[in-house]
C-alpha cells in the first residue's frame, strides 16, 4: 500500500511545484483530474468508501466547483498524506480486521496440527475453507456482492466467482488470482476425495501460502 500512496505523494509534490496560484487553479483540468481520480481510487482499495478518508475527502470535494477540479488538489492530497501515516504506523487495521485475523489464524493452527500428525486430506479442506471464508470477507469489505440471484432463488456465489470478481476490482493481482485458483483446486480434490492428486508438502505450500495471502490482503 505504501508505494502506490507514496506515487501519490510524489505526483502532488510535483504539482505543488509548478503551480503559480495557491488555489492550483493554473494548473491543466486534466492533470488535476487525473490525480484527483487516481487518488480517490486509491483510498477505496485501502481503506475503503466506508472510511473516514473516502467519505470526508468524497464530501469534502463534492463542495466546489464541478468547473475547477484543481481546487479539490488540496482536500485529495490532505487526504493522501493523512491515509499514508496511518498505513505506515499500522493504525489502519481495524478491530474487525484483528478478530478475522486471529480467528482465521486458529483455524490454519488446526490445519497445520492435523498436517502434523499425517492427515493431510482434512488439512487441505480446512485451509481451503479458511480460504474461501476470507475472499467472502474481502468481498464484504469492499462492496461486492457475495450472491447471485437466478429464476430459483438466491444463493452463496461459489469461491472461483469470488475471486474473479476480487481480481476484477483490482483488490489483489491477477498472480494472486491465479494462485488462488490452484489453491481452490487443491482443496476441492481433498473434499472430493481425490487423495492421489496432491501430496503433503502441497498440503503444506497450501497452508502456507493462504496464511501469508491473508496478512497481506487483511478484511
Amino acid at each position: 500500500m505504501l508505494p502506490q500512496l507514496d506515487d501519490l505523494v510524489a505526483t502532488f509534490e510535483a504539482l505543488d511545484k509548478l503551480k503559480q496560484h495557491s488555489d492550483y487553479s493554473d494548473i491543466p483540468s486534466s492533470v488535476a483530474s487525473e490525480f484527483i481520480i487516481a487518488s480517490m481510487a486509491a483510498i477505496h482499495r485501502i481503506a475503503g468508501i466506508e472510511s473516514p478518508y473516502y467519505v470526508q475527502t468524497k464530501a469534502a470535494i463534492e463542495k466546489l466547483n464541478d468547473y475547477y477540479p484543481q481546487l479539490r488538489i488540496p482536500h485529495v492530497a490532505g487526504a493522501i498524506k493523512a491515509l499514508r501515516s496511518a498505513v505506515q504506523s499500522g493504525y489502519l487495521t481495524s478491530l474487525e480486521q484483528l478478530v478475522h485475523a486471529n480467528l482465521f489464524s486458529d483455524f490454519l493452527e488446526m490445519a497445520q496440527y492435523l498436517l502434523s500428525e499425517g492427515y493431510k486430506d482434512p488439512a487441505a479442506v480446512l485451509g481451503g475453507s479458511v480460504l474461501e471464508e476470507h475472499l467472502r470477507q474481502l468481498c464484504g469489505r469492499h462492496n461486492i456482492s457475495t450472491e447471485v440471484t437466478d429464476a430459483k432463488g438466491t444463493y452463496p456465489k461459489k469461491a472461483d466467482s469470488l475471486n474473479a470478481d476480487l481480481a476484477r476490482s483490482n483488490i489483489y493481482s491477477k498472480l494472486d488470482q491465479k494462485s488462488i485458483t490452484a489453491w481452490l483446486d487443491l482443496r476441492n480434490k481433498a473434499a472430493h476425495g481425490k487423495y492421489s492428486e496432491y501430496n503433503h508438502q502441497q498440503v503444506e505450500f497450501l497452508l502456507n501460502s493462504v496464511r501469508e495471502f491473508i496478512t497481506r490482503n487483511p478484511a
